[in-house]
């Protein structure tokens, strides 16, 4: 059936048609790039003050896992965030929980971004080592020019949970000087599933700000300094059995740009960074908690990086060398009902600093008119450091004879071809990389995993987790249609699980046992997706996304969060500044789940989505309107990739607003 299914999608692509990105990523290969709403709703955005994470979920390599209504986790072809890599304009940010409630794409906001630049495999590289692929959210901002200042003001709201959503920005810009500012708040009580169910626990509240400015220091020098300030407060999450009472995070940076006159070089950019999360866990609102914990995590990065972009004969060349250290900390307290008992105490991650030093090359070679050849390499030396000695010590009763410090060298290969001629494209890639475990894979002390019910214990001597992999496209780009079909294959060895440890005591009350992370020979990983666009007629357009992806370990078992088929068609109308959409998206049953690891069959689904849009012009004020239903016919359904079977919102009516002058 399966074989089947793939021979027919290859038929439709020939007799169809292909097309997804524009021409401007065209060096970039099989690189995807998903903009952003900034200061002004646009009519092809479905929800425009929407989050980044349901704008992520729109590419093919993307998917989510859903612990509530807030901050999702980000995969990358069916891969966590252990084996993938999210950066904001390059700077490396490392999340403070233990629990992955607070990925990186929850410490920004669509007030403040402008695209997200998605790569699979090792072209996801340049900023870092990664296996699955890597995410760099870019930054809005202003550019010089003719004096002008512009203001908005966003506002939305949403049924399902009752949101509210409040924004407001601001820009100046002169020839040699620019400035941008923006707010955004967002308040969230429990949403309902379908068939009017509340789902506890579910609530959120959180504000952003953002501020970026620049000045030329000649004709060819810019400097800029950018800072976010984000926080969330009062987040259930009701697939956990805790909730967060604060996230926090500061994120700072100052970068120099020079443009030499030079026809080899032709630009230079060196950035330094500096960025501090508080992420606290707590159950205080929960009833009937057997023991109350507090939970506290700290993660502090000081960075940066220096791009050197130079052109010689037919070959670009781009050199990155960049670099960090970072200490992350968590630890958990737990108060006993009787208040005579003492205190429990635990450093959950014991002061780990990680200190990186990594070089990148890439080199895109034009062959002829119509192909290139794309070739990057890297070097990182990556070292590990215990810092307490409490925590060492208790890491030292699993492994007596582990050292506090641990250095690595991790490498990158890839190399990228690609062919465009007449509308018809077609390319393919192979790349090698490897990772170092996580700070709670190698460090981590007794963390419950929720989702398999066995707390976890790291495990310093693990080996580099490596990755062969082999990706391939091809598909045609016409004025009235487009096709593409991707697919990836990824051998990945040392492949990190968790393995049952006998005979040890769960620190967890209801945990079913204790893991160590170890690693399995190898997994292997292969994924394919077709995207299509139809101009039915002139303004009417159809698209389509199709998605499989599949995982096997060397035992033949089946990987966690790997999508089943699925699928995304819309059909929108636009004509005279008016916009309608209806959408459909689904899964198939999720039968090939993987029970070791907590997974169980999944029901297939059909959701149906609306929205239409005006804007209206007020004078010197532009107003634009949004409005849509989500989950039009109420379904009460669970997806493959919802922690612990957490049901997705029901029926949503939302209003989007966006005030311009």
């Amino acid at each position: 059936m399966k074989r089947f299914l793939f021979i027919n999608i290859f038929v439709f692509l020939f007799t169809n048609s292909f097309g997804q990105q524009s021409d401007s990523t065209k060096s970039q290969h099989i690189q995807e790039v998903i903009l952003i709403g900034t200061t002004k709703i646009s009519s092809k955005e479905n929800k425009p003050l929407g989050s980044i994470d349901e704008y992520l979920q729109k590419s093919a390599k993307v998917d989510m896992v859903k612990r509530g209504a807030y901050a999702w986790e980000p995969l990358i072809n069916g891969l966590p965030t252990e084996r993938t890599l999210v950066t904001i304009d390059g700077m490396r940010i490392f999340g403070a929980c233990t629990d992955k409630m607070d990925p990186i794409t929850s410490y920004i906001e669509v007030s403040n971004l402008m695209e997200a630049s998605i790569s699979s495999g090792q072209e996801g590289s340049c900023h870092g080592n990664t296996i699955g692929g890597s995410i760099d959210l870019k930054r809005n901002k202003m550019r010089f020019g003719q004096q002008k200042w512009n203001f908005n003001v966003n506002s939305g709201y949403e049924s399902v949970n009752q949101q509210k959503i409040f924004g407001a920005g601001t820009n100046f810009k002169t020839e040699k000087f620019y400035s941008d500012g923006n707010f955004m708040m967002r308040d969230a009580e429990n949403y309902k599933a379908g068939g009017n169910i509340e789902i506890p626990f579910s609530q959120f509240r959180k504000f952003n700000i953002s501020g970026i400015s620049g000045v030329k220091l000649g004709e060819n020098k810019l400097l800029e300094a950018s800072v976010i300030y984000d926080k969330a407060n009062d987040v259930g999450y009701p697939a956990l059995p805790m909730d967060v009472s604060i996230a926090e995070a500061l994120i700072t940076s100052l970068k120099f740009q020079m443009l030499p006159e030079s026809d080899f070089l032709k630009s230079w950019e060196t950035k330094v960074y500096f960025n501090n999360i508080m992420h606290r866990m707590d159950d205080t609102k929960r009833p009937n908690v057997p023991i109350h914990m507090d939970m506290p995590g700290w993660s502090k990065t000081y960075g940066y990086y220096s791009h050197l972009k130079s052109v010689f004969n037919k070959h670009n060349l781009l050199l990155n060398i960049n670099g960090f250290i970072n200490k992350s900390s968590a630890e958990m307290t737990m108060y006993p009902a009787d208040k005579s008992e003492k205190l429990m105490f635990m450093l959950t991650w014991p002061d780990v600093r990680t200190l990186a030093q990594a070089i990148y090359l890439e080199d895109q070679i034009k062959l002829t008119q119509n192909s290139s050849l794309k070739l990057s390499a890297s070097v990182t030396m990556h070292q590990n450091k215990v810092e307490s000695e409490f925590g060492l010590h208790s890491l030292q009763i699993f492994y007596p004879e582990m050292n506090a410090e641990k250095t690595r060298v991790l490498k990158s290969l890839a190399a990228n071809y690609q062919f465009d001629q007449n509308g018809f494209q077609a390319g393919f890639g192979l790349g090698y990389g490897d990772r170092a475990p996580s700070v709670s894979e190698g460090f981590g002390f007794y963390l419950f995993n929720s989702f398999e019910k066995y707390d976890y214990i790291g495990n310093p001597n693990l080996k580099n987790e490596s990755s062969l992999e082999a990706n391939a496209f091809i598909g045609v780009k016409k004025e009235k249609y487009s096709a593409k079909v991707s697919s990836s294959y990824f051998h990945i060895s040392d492949y990190i699980v968790g393995k049952i440890i006998d005979n040890l005591v769960p620190m967890t009350i209801g945990a079913s046992g204790v893991k160590n992370y170890t690693a399995l020979d190898y997994a292997t990983l292969f994924n394919i997706s077709l995207s299509t666009e139809l101009q039915v007629i002139d303004p009417l357009k159809w698209t389509t996304q199709f998605v499989y992806t599949r995982g096997k370990d060397n035992e033949n078992g089946n990987l966690p969060f790997m999508s089943p088929f699925s699928y995304q068609s819309s059909l929108r109308y636009e004509q005279n500044k008016f916009s309608s959409e209806v959408a459909v998206f689904g899964n198939t049953k999720y039968q090939d789940f993987a029970p070791q690891y907590g997974e169980s069959e999944t029901p297939a689904y059909l959701i149906v989505n609306a929205n239409f849009g005006y804007p209206l012009p007020l004078g010197q004020t532009k107003l634009y309107t949004k409005i849509g239903v989500e989950n039009l016919f109420d379904r009460n359904f669970t997806t493959y990739s919802d922690w612990n079977k957490i049901p997705q919102p029901g029926r949503n009516f939302y209003i989007n607003m966006n005030f311009s002058w």
